[in-house]
This record gives C-alpha cells, sequence and structure tokens, in this order.
C-alpha cells in the first residue's frame, strides 16, 4: 500500500465551498489516516513474527563430529580431514570428539540423544550402523533416530602379522589355524565392526577356529599387534599402512575383491584361496532425527563439497580410503541394505556379543 499523504485532501486555494463540504472533507481526511494507521499495525506483529521466526545463518558457532573410536583408526583419520576443510569451508570450527567404547555404540547413542540443531554431528561406520543392531540390544535406532547426511568414504581391510611372525602367506595362516584351533589370535578395532566381521567369515569360509580380542578402537589394536601380543588382525587399511610401510607388520592378503592401489603387490583373499571374500568398511556422517531438512541438505552440501577437492581425495587416498559422497537419499537406502546384509552374516558365522 502506498504511503498516505494528507496533502493529497487538502482543498485547492480558491475553491469555493460551503461549511457542509468542508466538515465532510475532514471527516475524509480522518478516515483515511485511521485506515492507514491500522494498516501499519496490523503489519507489524507480522514482521515481528518474521523476525522471531528466522533462524540465524547455520553455522554460526563451532560444529561437535563425535568419532565413536579411540584415536588412530581410519574414522579418527578421515574426521580430522573432513573437520579441517569443513572448518575453512564456513570459517566455523569443527571440533573432533573422540567417545570410544561398547563398538560404536557410546558415541552414536550421544548423536542420537542430541539437540537436532546441527551442531552435534557423527561419523558412523558399518559396525555402529549396520552391524550392532544384529548384535546388541541398542537404546536408538540405526535407521529412524538420525538424519543420514552422506556415506563419505569406504576403506578396504587387510590382513596383517607382525613382521616377526613365521606366518608368511593366508595359507600358512590357514594351516596353523587347522592344526591349533583357537590359538590364532586376531585383534580388530571392537565387536561388530568391518575388522571384526572380516576375522570371523575368514574363519567361517576356512573352516578354522581364531579368537577375537576387540579394543576399542583402530589405533590400539595395531599398538597390541607390533608388541606381538596378538597373532594377526584385518585391520583397516588407514590404520595398517604406516606399520606396513616402516616394516612393523607383513600384509599377506587385503579384503576388497580388487588388488588395493597402496599394495598392488598384496594379494586379494579371493586370489589368496579364500572364495567370496569380499569386506569393505564403510563411513559416513549422521545427525540427530529431527534436525531441520535446510540444515541437513547445507551439511551434505558442504561435506560433498569439500569431499570432491582434489587435495581431499589425495589425502584419502594415500590412507587407503575410496571417497563415496553420496547424497542423503542414496546413504539412507544403503543403511537399509547393509542392515540386511550383515544380519545374515551374523547369523551364518554366530557371531555374538562378548
Amino acid at each position: 500500500m502506498p504511503p498516505v499523504s494528507l496533502q493529497d485532501h487538502v482543498v485547492p486555494a480558491g475553491c469555493a465551498h460551503g461549511p457542509g463540504q468542508a466538515a465532510r472533507l475532514r471527516r475524509a481526511v480522518v478516515a483515511t489516516a485511521a485506515i492507514a494507521v491500522a494498516v501499519l499495525l496490523a503489519r507489524a506483529p507480522l514482521a515481528g513474527a518474521q523476525a522471531r521466526d528466522a533462524a540465524p545463518a547455520w553455522p554460526d558457532r563451532p560444529i561437535r563430529l563425535i568419532v565413536p573410536f579411540a584415536p588412530g583408526g581410519s574414522t579418527d583419520a578421515a574426521a580430522r580431514i573432513i573437520g579441517l576443510k569443513v572448518t575453512e569451508l564456513w570459517g566455523q570450527q569443527v571440533l573432533i570428539d573422540n567417545r570410544p567404547g561398547a563398538t560404536g555404540i557410546i558415541g552414536s547413542e550421544m548423536v542420537a540423544k542430541a539437540n537436532p540443531d546441527g551442531y552435534t554431528a557423527l561419523l558412523g561406520t558399518i559396525g555402529s550402523h549396520s552391524v550392532n543392531v544384529s548384535l546388541f540390544k541398542l537404546s536408538y535406532d540405526p535407521l529412524k533416530d538420525f538424519e543420514p547426511v552422506t556415506m563419505t568414504a569406504a576403506v578396504g581391510n587387510v590382513l596383517v602379522v607382525n613382521a616377526k611372525s613365521p606366518l608368511k602367506s593366508v595359507k600358512d595362516l590357514i594351516a596353523f589355524a587347522r592344526q591349533k584351533p583357537g590359538e590364532p589370535t586376531f585383534a580388530s578395532s571392537g565387536i561388530g565392526g568391518a575388522p571384526h566381521l572380516s576375522g570371523e567369515f575368514f574363519a567361517l569360509q576356512t573352516g578354522t577356529k581364531m579368537t577375537h580380542v576387540p579394543y576399542k578402537g583402530g589405533g590400539p589394536a595395531m599398538a597390541d599387534l607390533v608388541s606381538g601380543n596378538v597373532t594377526m588382525s584385518f585391520a583397516s587399511m588407514t590404520s595398517a599402512l604406516p606399520f606396513i610401510k616402516d616394516g612393523r607388520l607383513r600384509p599377506l592378503a587385503v579384503s576388497s575383491r580388487a588388488r588395493s592401489g597402496q599394495l598392488p603387490d598384496v594379494p586379494t583373499m579371493i586370489e589368496a584361496g579364500v572364495p567370496n571374500f569380499e569386506v569393505r568398511d564403510w563411513q559416513g556422517m549422521f545427525l540427530p532425527r529431527g534436525t531441520p531438512k535446510p540444515i541437513v541438505d547445507k551439511l551434505a552440501n558442504g561435506v560433498i563439497g569439500v569431499l570432491r577437492q582434489p587435495d581431499t581425495v589425495e589425502r584419502f587416498t594415500a590412507q587407503g580410503m575410496e571417497i563415496i559422497a553420496s547424497s542423503p537419499d542414496e546413504f539412507r537406502k544403503a543403511i537399509a541394505a547393509e542392515i540386511a546384509r550383515w544380519a545374515k552374516v551374523v547369523k551364518e558365522a554366530n557371531i555374538k556379543a562378548q
């Protein structure tokens, strides 16, 4: 509505009018002014409500990214790369918060119960979101209690032994396990994670018996393997590569279907004589259920963007990780498929929570 001017109703000089006409004009001016005031008053509460409802630009403060494992593993390494890049993107610091324990359940539960305002996120894994539901009674639903943001990356596992071990090949390991059932021990980053599943699946496929030794992350598991306290580990490529390169661990085979670019001379498990053996550990970002869709989408677009930057790809590749960068909908469908897949493996391998 255009602004009201009293001058629009002023009678030009020299016009003749009587007392009645002047009174009518005064009443018209007063009525028009009253209408204008009423319109302005009606608009004021609406403008105020709109101002109150308008959310501040997100993010306007630091974001906490919870890693449900100890420092030193592949999930922690990926979180720190992503966190640094997102901090550079939006100018708000991403704080990495390691909350290890219960094979990812403690950290995942914290995010499931967090305020859905976009300032608490989770970097979950195949174990925390695809396997735990088949092993434990959880206080959260891995599908219903989270907003999937993006599957960030996948990493293959590598079967490694201490460099001083007499085991030189997968064939040697199978022979040892058959000769001394239960004596071979394998370290993992926790119950239900890809390293654990790989070990149990290996025993199932080869008809052997081995003893699982769970840790609170890939870092502690590698430390004990290097110290000679366990026989082997189906470790994440990220956790194992530094120790392979410095000669403290010996790789026997990789769990991916194709050979790793980081270890081109190491055979796949299938090539080493274990049929149908393929396991890849994926990672992905989540927000609590109920987080507004604009925030979920903005975080997804931001993370996907930084994942596709050449230097990010280079850093992930150097640690044996493959960038995935899926959309939220693609990620949700993938999780549902993974839950069904690993429920079958858990049942067939008779994997139990210890």
